[in-house]
């Protein structure tokens, strides 16, 4: 279900498409030998055809295209075997040639989709437009003098995979979801990184507003949004803002806006250019790219195990919920961690449970990640086998986890220096039961004379004489027996 505005003539429908940069994994850029290391210098980084020296030439990089290729492949997409690349006109200072050397009516890669999970437990199939490489323009720097802006051009010819949804998506979920998992995709086969805090992956959302069933409003995108947060953020407040002038009886322009997080709004930035503004033509410095049947087998080969097959065989294989096993493939780390612990614990569906609600939730709250985590995946196996040998509870497990957590032990290092061992010897059980029936005579008629629910008070006074080490289970047995005989 899409997200609906309620405005003030009745319901709106957001359309939306989106555009995602994600810069190729590569040593050197799209049509230079400069490195694209993160992070050097202004200026460091370039070489005389990304600064557009005359008589320099671009040079096709090979690793480049095999990357695109493969991304294509694992977005299920058709793979042209010819495409151009083409010269899309217009000045800025950021941009030496005058131009940027894309794709445009020839790309590599045609249509494909993508399937996206929504909270809501349904999915949804977002249509891929093509996927086309361009090389990246260089960097403005606004804000290192009073006066004069400074171009830094380390960006300049990085080699980038433009990613172009069909205008599939009607809510910031789902927009969202598709960032995510295309994220997710790229990062598994690894041809970008996905770092959005870095800008090796940011999103330009197209967005308009209707009435249901009414043909598609104009649209307007916001440009260059690099987190998912300022994803949700701007189409939200974008939709609004375009409701509010249709129903004021303006129109809206088609035009670029930028997301202000701060202010919490959008502001024009240009007239949004159609393509014939940018005068395409192929670039006559390169010849079309030909792609033979044996390359895209060796691409298609490479591929991993990707997250939809992943997810599939976790439902298969270990029974998990469309949930977990979704939550637990969404990142290449954390489903290999998984399938450790599960291994190691016998269990799949508890470890699944401990990793992404205790495990989680510690990683979230001391602000760190996976790759940081002071519990292997084999000592969340060894801390399920403790469990389910009854070594010990449930509910010690989890003192027994936070200890870990803190400390990187081995679970049953901590269970034996902490003297945590379930006490599970009925005997001894039982004479503590007996003890508190003999004690508590009140309650024990109340019990009898039909206020059941006190059996949980009995078990409690139980499991604090035994500081909650005896077996629940056990515990359970013999106050019913004993409270109903």
């Amino acid at each position: 279900m899409g997200d609906i505005i309620k405005g003030e003539t009745g319901d709106w429908e957001i359309v939306m498409g989106l555009e995602v940069h994600a810069q190729i994994t590569s040593k050197s850029k799209l049509f230079s030998g400069a490195a694209t290391n993160f992070g050097g210098d202004p200026n460091e980084q370039v070489s005389l055809v990304d600064a557009a020296m005359p008589g320099m030439l671009p040079v096709l990089n090979a690793e480049c295209v095999r990357q695109g290729v493969r991304t294509g492949l694992a977005l299920k997409a058709q793979i042209n075997k010819r495409s151009v690349f083409a010269r899309k006109n217009y000045f800025y200072a950021d941009l030496p040639q005058g131009y940027q050397i894309s794709q445009y009516e020839e790309p590599v890669v045609g249509e494909g989709e993508v399937q996206i999970d929504l909270a809501d437990g349904t999915s949804k199939s977002i249509g891929i437009e093509r996927l086309h490489l361009e090389q990246d323009a260089g960097k403005s720097l606004h804000d290192q003098h009073p006066s004069k802006s400074y171009i830094d051009l380390n960006r300049s010819g990085v080699a980038l995979m433009e990613i172009v949804s069909k205008p599939d998506m009607r809510s910031a979920d789902e927009a969202t979801a598709y960032v995510n998992k295309l994220r997710s995709i790229v990062r598994y086969i690894g041809s970008c990184d996905g770092n959005m805090a870095e800008g090796s992956m940011r999103a330009d959302v197209n967005i308009s507003v209707r009435k249901a069933g009414e043909p598609m409003g104009t649209r307007t995108e916001l440009k260059n949004l690099n987190s998912v947060r300022f994803i949700r953020q701007a189409i939200e407040i974008e939709a609004k803002r375009q409701v509010k002038v249709i129903e004021g009886g303006g129109e809206i322009t088609q035009e670029t806006r930028l997301f202000d997080p701060t202010k919490g709004e959008t502001r024009s930035m240009r007239s949004k250019e159609d393509a014939h503004d940018y005068r395409y033509f192929p670039d006559p410095d390169l010849l079309p790219l030909e792609l033979e049947d044996a390359f895209i087998d060796e691409c298609l080969k490479s591929l991993p195990e990707l997250p939809d097959e992943k997810k599939a065989r976790f439902m298969a294989d270990y029974g998990l919920g469309a949930y977990d096993a979704g939550v637990l493939v969404a990142d290449q780390e954390t489903a290999a961690y998984f399938e450790e612990a599960a291994k190691a614990a016998g269990d799949a569906k508890l470890a699944a449970n401990w990793i992404t609600v205790e495990l989680f939730g510690r990683l979230n709250k001391a602000g760190t990640d996976l790759g940081d985590s002071p519990i292997s995946a084999k000592q969340i196996g060894e801390l399920i086998g403790l469990i389910k040998d009854d070594t010990i509870s449930g509910k010690i497990a989890k003192d027994v986890f936070d200890e870990m957590f803190e400390t990187s032990k081995d679970p049953g290092v901590i269970v034996e220096e902490k003297g945590l061992k379930q006490i599970t010897d009925t005997g001894a059980i039982e004479s503590i039961v007996d003890d508190i029936i003999a004690n508590n005579e009140g309650q024990v008629s109340a019990y009898r004379g039909g206020k059941t629910g006190l059996l949980g008070w009995f078990v409690g006074q139980v499991m604090k004489q035994t500081q909650g080490k005896a077996n629940p289970g056990v515990v359970n047995k013999l106050l019913k027996d004993k409270l109903d005989g």
